[in-house]
């Protein structure tokens, strides 16, 4: 009898943001942290920034550097939180108001890729554009989260990498050209 292949996570590219929004979503990452709530402050790999995943799927290959030649940087709003998931344990996050711009990118990397078997939360007609700030926050758990989230994070795009965990890799695919 043959065993059954292990599933493999999916790779994902990622839109990373400039670094002031990047230490301000780290703070809400620390805070939670400190009051001892799920959050993604203990994880400490190098993959683990704040980032808005544009799509995720197994066999990913990342588009080449000319696929990103024209698009600039643009503004982000990290607005209000958000909860994925189901049971007495869910994903907070902080919801990304939609921007053309935003929409532009991904539209443009989605057509660079082709179609695929996407991740169902990047998907499209799926896709919830958002930064993760806990993975496992429990519902018992949600007044107190949402006492140390501050309002609106105003952000930059800045750059965007493609991560694949099975081969624990990160590549920078391109720094985003300043308007």
């Amino acid at each position: 009898m043959r065993e059954p292949e292990p599933q493999r996570s999916p790779s994902s590219i990622e839109l990373l943001l400039d670094a002031e929004a990047e230490a301000a979503v780290r703070a809400e990452w620390n805070a939670l942290a400190a009051r001892g709530l799920s959050s993604l402050a203990g994880h400490t790999s190098a993959s683990n920034r704040p980032h808005i995943t544009l799509v995720a799927r197994v066999d990913l290959s990342p588009p080449g550097p000319d696929v990103f030649a024209v698009i600039p940087s643009f503004p982000i709003t990290l607005g209000a939180p958000l909860l994925f998931g189901s049971g007495d344990r869910r994903v907070l996050a902080r919801s990304i108001v939609p921007r053309a711009e935003l929409i532009h990118l991904r539209e443009t990397i989605l057509a660079a890729v082709g179609p695929g078997d996407d991740a169902p939360h990047t998907a499209p007609g799926e896709w919830m554009p958002h930064v993760a700030l806990a993975r496992r926050l429990r519902i018992t758990d949600l007044a107190d989260a949402l006492d140390l989230i501050g309002g609106d994070i105003h952000a930059h795009a800045r750059s965007v990498r493609h991560w694949d965990p099975g081969a624990a890799q990160i590549t920078a695919l391109a720094e985003l050209r300043q308007a």
